[in-house]
């Protein structure tokens, strides 16, 4: 077990980042937090890239794989601090809880990789064999991995170690995620004279309907791969005494391993063009929502809304050399997948970069009232990324 003052840098770390109200495009708190830590503790290298994302580096005196350890410094908003027992944003300790938005997602989990590395560098005199890299990622709220992507092209890492909250368990998969757009295209006229226009809505009711007879894939691990309708848009809106002439629906689509982007469309432009050549009115297209954000450091971050789902096996020789070094600290980690989204999207879903989840807390605290990450995992996961390091730097 890691000792006692790392113990309370991690505490106190997490504590300086949770502290700093870091929305989406206003992470520059916590990257300045991180960025203090990492010199007061001589990192080889420290790199702010333009989106604002934050990489440090310890190199060690020995050849060897590059180690990259994930985690984002977004976080979701408080809508009503009122609600919450004790201030969002003061980091204070009940009951054994450290209680904050981001501390279960995901500031615990940078606090405890960045306090371990530190702790392991000291106690090898950095005497190992590669490189360990520690980031703090941001607009992960806003877009999974799309930012991850600057990182992965500057580290270029071996493994990636995402700190995504798992209970101290390992994480070998998840479903990705699509956001997909169905429009379609009438007619405007006065609503006094409806037979004179094209109502888009009413043809994208037909189309809903149709879309409905779709059966995504299964997984017989990941399990289903689901379509489902979240929002509808008209246009002009507000519409009054005017028939809409467009119509958008979203849908969010839970992808499985070995889908790709023309697979996911392709039943549904099948669907589509089967309608409209059964309807001459009718005019649809289906195409992926894009996303474009406002960084804190004033440049622009965009990218299509697919997130590949990824899968690696539990006896993979990583994952076994890591699982065997947390047994041997006194731990049982379970090897499972996220029930959501990560960054592991990029890293292991496009780059195909080895990649595995462990992180402090509970999954289903994340984005809540309330939220919370207990000491004792925090003082736990900070062992790990430890019995990480010593277990893939040899």
């Amino acid at each position: 077990m890691i000792n006692k003052e790392i113990q309370e840098q991690a505490i106190a770390l997490c504590q300086k980042l949770v502290q700093q109200k870091s929305y989406s495009g206003h992470e520059d708190g916590p990257a300045k937090v991180l960025e203090e830590v990492c010199r007061a503790n001589s990192f080889d290298s420290i790199h702010v890239d333009k989106y604002g994302n934050f990489i440090a580096c310890i190199k060690g005196k020995r050849p060897g794989k590059k180690l990259l350890f994930d985690g984002h410094m977004d976080t979701v908003p408080v809508t009503n601090e009122k609600e919450w027992i004790h201030p969002p944003f003061a980091a204070e300790i009940h009951d054994g809880k450290i209680y904050g938005r981001g501390t279960t997602d995901m500031k615990g989990a940078i606090a405890g990789y960045t306090a371990a590395a530190i702790a392991f560098a000291k106690d090898t005199n950095r005497d190992f064999a590669g490189e360990i890299y520690v980031d703090g990622v941001v607009h992960e709220e806003c877009f999974e991995g799309v930012a991850s992507r600057s990182i992965s092209e500057y580290v270029k890492p071996d493994i990636v170690v995402i700190g995504e909250a798992s209970r101290c368990n390992l994480k070998v998969g998840q479903r990705g995620r699509a956001e997909i757009v169905v429009e379609t295209f009438g007619k405007p006229c006065h609503s006094a004279n409806p037979e004179k226009g094209i109502n888009a809505v009413y043809k994208m009711a037909g189309v809903i309907q149709a879309i409905r007879t779709l059966v995504p894939p299964e997984h017989p691990v990941l399990g289903k791969g689901i379509l489902e309708l979240v929002d509808i848009k008209s246009a002009p809106y507000p519409g009054a005494s005017v028939v809409p002439e467009y119509c958008k629906a979203s849908y969010d689509r839970r992808l499985l391993v070995g889908e790709t982007k023309e697979s996911v469309l392709k039943p549904i432009q099948e669907l589509l063009d089967k309608l409209m050549a059964e309807d001459p009115e009718l005019k649809a297209k289906v195409s992926y929502a894009v996303g474009k954000e406002k960084c804190y450091t004033g440049a622009e971050i965009e990218g299509e809304r697919f997130f590949p789902g990824w899968l690696y096996a539990k006896d993979a020789d990583f994952v076994q050399a890591v699982k065997e070094e947390l047994e041997a600290r006194g731990y049982a980690p379970e090897v499972t997948q996220y029930n959501f989204c990560t960054n592991g999207s990029h890293y292991a879903g496009e780059a195909g970069i080895k990649t595995f989840g462990l992180g402090p807390s509970q999954e289903n605290l994340a984005h809540t009232v309330n939220e919370y990450v207990e000491v004792d995992q925090l003082i736990k996961v900070t062992d790990c990324y430890y019995g990480v390091m010593k277990a893939l730097l040899k």
